[in-house]
């Protein structure tokens, strides 16, 4: 997969700037500057662009202002803008040592876990999946938050149902080569059961299970929850299994504590994929959980968790775990064609 590039226009320029700024979990407010300078410069036509950052007009388009009208001019002027070389310099370079994990990454053919300003992401759905289409993928599922999860915003079966009206709105105008698949990362209860209604479940392509509330629960109650969860007929991956943060601007949580080996045995007798979370904040599971899941049989899915475009960009991170741990690309569902990946996916 290639990474998103910048082909010397001042759109291109702008969400450069932004995915990297994304990709380093730079604070929301200045991605959206840049991104929405971009949106307020991409119905203009060139020749008009260059002629407001030669009058010096661009801050009279609302959405644009010093410093991206700076980036605007810089390229327009054919020069490589400077704001876009601080983030090349901070951000730009590779995740990973040695080009571990690029072996993998390439074999990968899409995303199973995403989120768009619909609940907690930053972004709309549409730059969402041109994003996934630039760094190369042939399919993203969109997985917002489902009802219970208040805090991010999650969708009633109301809001969801006009989000696959949207997707296919989407899917129609992106054509071919690539798909946009209907999905949520539903929270799993207290008591197993899945936040969302079987008729609703039931009409998306895939579905991620996780635990977002009561993280340490005592543990007996944490496995059977758990595992309920796994034996769900409409769970396909199990995401963030034990919930840690192990750092950046959020704290650090300890892990939820579980019998790994009933949750992961249920996993492998459901065809359950163990979710490799690829945040830096997270890197879930830990790694002698991995390694059991591997041992036990699981398949896995190596997913970026973005709610933003530029951390659509953090698999890498996973794929060098997925190689250190030994596990075979075939076990790993988003090396599939997405036949192969619906086909898995279909309760």
């Amino acid at each position: 997969m290639e990474e998103q590039g910048y082909d010397g226009t001042p759109v291109a320029a702008l969400r450069r700037i932004a995915f990297l700024l994304e990709r380093g979990r730079a604070d929301s407010y200045k991605v959206k500057a840049y991104r929405g300078a971009a949106a307020a410069i991409l119905p203009l036509s060139s020749d008009e662009v260059a002629e407001r950052a030669r009058a010096g007009t661009l801050t009279q388009l609302s959405g644009v202002g010093a410093s991206t009208a700076r980036v605007i001019s810089q390229a327009v002027e054919g020069q490589l803008p400077e704001k876009l070389a601080e983030a090349e310099e901070q951000y730009g370079g590779p995740q990973t040592a040695g080009g571990a994990g690029t072996a993998l990454r390439a074999r990968l053919r899409g995303d199973l876990h995403s989120h768009s300003d619909w609940s907690d992401g930053g972004s709309p759905i549409e730059e969402m999946a041109m994003t996934a289409m630039e760094l190369g993928h042939d399919y993203l599922l969109l997985t917002d938050h489902s009802p219970r999860l208040k805090v991010a915003r999650g969708l009633s079966a109301e809001r969801l149902t006009r989000q696959l009206d949207v997707i296919d709105a989407v899917n129609e105008h992106l054509g071919d080569g690539f798909r946009l698949l209907k999905g949520i990362e539903v929270d799993i209860l207290d008591d197993g059961r899945l936040d969302q209604t079987d008729r609703m479940l039931e009409r998306l392509d895939a579905r991620v299970a996780s635990v977002h509330s009561k993280l340490a629960m005592d543990p007996e109650q944490m496995t059977k929850r758990m595992v309920a969860a796994v034996r769900n007929p409409y769970t396909n991956v199990l995401g963030h299994c034990t919930g840690r943060l192990v750092t950046g601007n959020r704290g650090t949580r300890a892990q939820s504590r579980f019998d790994a080996r009933a949750v992961f045995e249920a996993c492998a007798e459901e065809g359950v994929a163990v979710e490799i979370n690829s945040r830096p904040e997270r890197r879930d599971p830990p790694t002698k959980l991995l390694d059991l899941a591997r041992d036990i049989g699981c398949v896995f899915s190596i997913d970026s968790d973005a709610h933003a475009p530029g951390q659509l960009d953090y698999p890498l991170l996973g794929c060098e775990r997925a190689e250190t741990a030994g596990i075979d690309p075939d076990r790993i569902v988003n090396t599939w064609p997405v036949e192969r990946l619906l086909d898995w996916a279909t309760p």
